[in-house]
């Protein structure tokens, strides 16, 4: 490995956006460090050291943290990749369910953000990716607090990247669409539905599912997330596709037809 190439962690390499992440850093040359909760069920990922980190346990990030640093002496990108997601109507979802969410989505990046800043603020440089998405900044029915907690992180980044830019460290989005992952194949449900949410919250399933059938494979996140890491320095990075075109809606359409289209993606009147 050259002693310039980028020392690289990205979180939640098990399967999904993660693992294509760090294979397609290991492919631009770097020293890349990915983290799982169980190494011995990992599977293992050509060029990619695993380390074991539960980003829900300050004391196994620190642990984690502290063997990268051991290793290779620095870290100049953090990708924050590990995330859960939820399927329910917000008056359905128990308060327990979303703090679970959230300990995941905003606590967990949360966690390890300040366990890495140390290291970063020492060499006078970095660059941290977090992965929100397109419900960062767009609606969704039935996914209420999953786009709380990424609307949380798109708070957080944008603050955060004012704070650290005088130590020379830049903070990032990257924002996809529908991807084909287990994540939202397998999307976990509020376990006390309410019945009179029932035939909505069954078609907004079928479509999601239909969506991510269709949707395509993690690499081309995984393009863009190298590029947010390594490339020139921009607040949002937004794949090609699907999701670059709902940021552009977004930005530029009335709210009104953005509101339509948003139910007629999810098959709701």
């Amino acid at each position: 490995m050259s002693t310039t190439a980028k020392v690289v962690l990205v979180t939640g390499v098990s399967s999904g956006i993660g693992r294509a992440t760090a294979e397609m850093f290991f492919k631009q040359g770097c020293e890349v460090f990915g983290t799982v909760r169980n190494l011995e069920k990992a599977k293992p990922i050509p060029g990619v050291k695993l380390v074991k980190m539960d980003i829900g346990d300050e004391a196994s990030i620190q642990r984690g943290i502290e063997f990268i640093i051991a290793k290779a002496k620095r870290i100049d990108v953090l990708v924050n990749s590990a995330g859960v997601t939820l399927l329910g109507a917000t008056e359905e979802t128990s308060v327990t369910e979303a703090q679970a969410l959230f300990d995941t989505n905003v606590w967990g990046i949360l966690r390890t953000i300040q366990a890495v800043l140390p290291h970063m603020r020492e060499q006078r440089s970095g660059r941290i990716v977090n992965i929100s998405s397109v419900l960062g900044f767009l609606p969704a029915p039935y996914m209420g607090l999953y786009s709380a907690s990424k609307h949380a992180i798109e708070g957080l980044s944008e603050s955060l990247d004012h704070e650290v830019r005088a130590f020379g460290i830049r903070v990032t989005l990257v924002e996809p669409s529908f991807t084909k992952t287990n994540l939202d194949i397998n999307a976990p449900q509020a376990i006390f539905p309410i019945s009179a949410y029932d035939s909505d919250r069954k078609i907004v399933s079928q479509a999601i599912q239909k969506n991510v059938q269709k949707a395509p494979m993690p690499d081309g996140v995984a393009t863009t997330v190298v590029n947010a890491a390594l490339g020139a320095w921009k607040m949002r990075h937004t794949p090609k596709g699907e999701a670059s075109l709902l940021r552009k809606l977004r930005r530029f359409m009335p709210a009104n037809p953005v509101d339509t289209g948003i139910r007629k993606t999810f098959g709701i009147k």
